[in-house]
């Protein structure tokens, strides 16, 4: 019975016994693979990629597929944490892969946290052998650290077949695996958190399309109005606040001090500097009393309309009547 559940994986998911040897794995069941929970899950973390890493135009469509060889978590750690690694961009053997991961996640499991020695859900081999259930694992885990307002699918949970091969033999045991936690749900009457209901951003971006572009002409002009004395226009809020630099001195002009020039970027050349700038504009922000908790600097540089949208028109409603 336990070798034919072995040799079942070995055929569905190409495992290696020698791999194996001494070690213990776990193999998502094919059952769970069909869950739409799961399905769900999988697919919200792709879009939170993809979103994610749009400046770079990187695109992930099989989180199995295209997370083993570190690129893609190399930008990700880059993006969302700031931290660049010293690493080659494209690696090509499996050896430079492997190193690769060594670095990328010794960085993570610093801002992650410790694992559980006893329950480790993920590491370099299982990363770089596209073993899903670990890969799934650590995103989830880089969401809940750097973006943990995003709502993933809750309660997600998953029958997992734990191996042990050893030279008496397979041990196998079929277990749930957690993959994200319950969590209440408060949509009986209302779907919305008590955050979206008292935005008025999230509750304008509801309205007609012809209201919200009301609105929106509103605060473009007040911004022009700002900017005039600077020889400075906006056209496209969503593209030209990306990188942080009109954002800065539109926030120098209303609150009337001087940023000096060392301490920001004032021709950004790379998503690092664009991030640099967004993240100053941001921390300005929250000194002069406006709390902005809902929107990260990420959001700005992928030119997120609703992002760029909160935060301009926080200024509005602050400065509007001067």
């Amino acid at each position: 019975m336990e070798a034919d559940i072995f040799e079942s994986y070995r055929e569905e998911q190409a495992v290696d016994a020698q791999y194996f040897q001494g070690e213990k794995r776990k193999l998502i069941q094919p059952t769970s693979l069909k869950d739409p929970k799961l399905g769900k899950l999988m697919d919200a973390l792709v879009d939170w990629i993809n979103r994610t890493l749009k400046p770079e135009h990187i695109v992930v469509q099989n989180l199995q597929e295209d997370l083993y060889d570190g690129l893609v978590l190399h930008h990700l750690l880059s993006t969302l944490a700031d931290v660049h690694v010293p690493v080659e961009e494209l690696a090509l053997t499996s050896a430079a892969q492997i190193r690769k991961l060594e670095l990328i996640l010794e960085e993570l499991d610093r801002r992650l946290g410790p694992q559980d020695g006893s329950q480790i859900k993920w590491n370099i081999q299982l990363i770089h052998n596209k073993d899903l259930l670990a890969t799934i694992h650590l995103l989830v885990a880089m969401v809940r650290c750097f973006q943990p307002e995003l709502d993933l699918p809750p309660n997600v949970k998953v029958e997992v077949v734990s191996l042990e091969v050893n030279s008496g033999g397979i041990k196998s045991e079929v277990q749930t695996e957690v993959l994200t936690d319950d969590r209440p749900d408060n949509s009986g009457s209302d779907s919305l958190s008590n955050s979206e209901r008292d935005d008025p951003i999230e509750q304008l971006l509801r309205l007609e399309a012809h209201k919200v572009n009301t609105v929106k002409k509103a605060i473009l002009h007040f911004v022009n109005q700002t900017m005039a004395s600077m020889g400075l226009q906006v056209a496209d809020m969503d593209k030209q606040f990306a990188d942080g630099v009109i954002l800065l001195l539109l926030i120098g002009q209303l609150e009337g001090f001087f940023i000096p020039l060392c301490d920001f970027k004032l021709t950004p050349v790379n998503q690092s500097e664009m991030l640099h700038n967004v993240t100053l504009a941001l921390v300005l922000l929250n000194d002069t009393g406006l709390q902005l908790s809902s929107v990260k600097p990420q959001d700005i540089v992928s030119q997120d309309a609703t992002a760029t949208l909160k935060v301009l028109y926080a200024l509005f409603k602050k400065h509007r009547e001067k």
